[in-house]
């Protein structure tokens, strides 16, 4: 056996530990945040357990689910917009979100919004009519 040979045999087994773990490494951090975001999806929490803050948002004819989730974060309603869009996608009101204003609470859940977002609002002329 020569030098050469044992260095590089030593070289190529230093090599393949380094990849195997960094590809374990990869599969770990990679499986805990898939577990994470898919136990946020259906672990539905609201952003504030206490009374919250009433905020009145407004959606317009042509917003989008994503456009809709970023108005939220940004008033502070939800804490993460892909969530909501995924949250969103899976719940009994895909596709039904209404355009309106509507008032939303920090300590209303995903579903809660989109329940308050998906049900027709009566404009103020229906309301006096009646």
């Amino acid at each position: 056996m020569s030098v050469k040979y044992l260095i590089g045999a030593v070289f190529e087994t230093a090599l393949k530990v380094l990849v195997l773990a960094a590809v374990i490494m990869f599969v770990f951090r990679a499986s805990v945040t898939a577990y994470d975001f898919g136990y946020r999806v259906f672990a539905d929490r609201p952003v504030s357990s206490s009374e919250g803050r009433t905020i009145t948002i407004g959606i317009a004819e042509d917003a989008d689910i994503m456009d809709i989730a970023k108005m939220l974060k940004e008033r502070g309603l939800i804490a993460d917009e892909k969530l909501f869009v995924v949250q969103e996608f899976l719940s009994a009101y895909h596709n039904e979100i209404l355009p309106g204003i509507y008032d939303l609470s920090t300590n209303m859940t995903a579903e809660q919004m989109l329940e308050v977002m998906s049900t027709p609002v009566k404009e103020t002329e229906d309301a006096a009519s009646e």
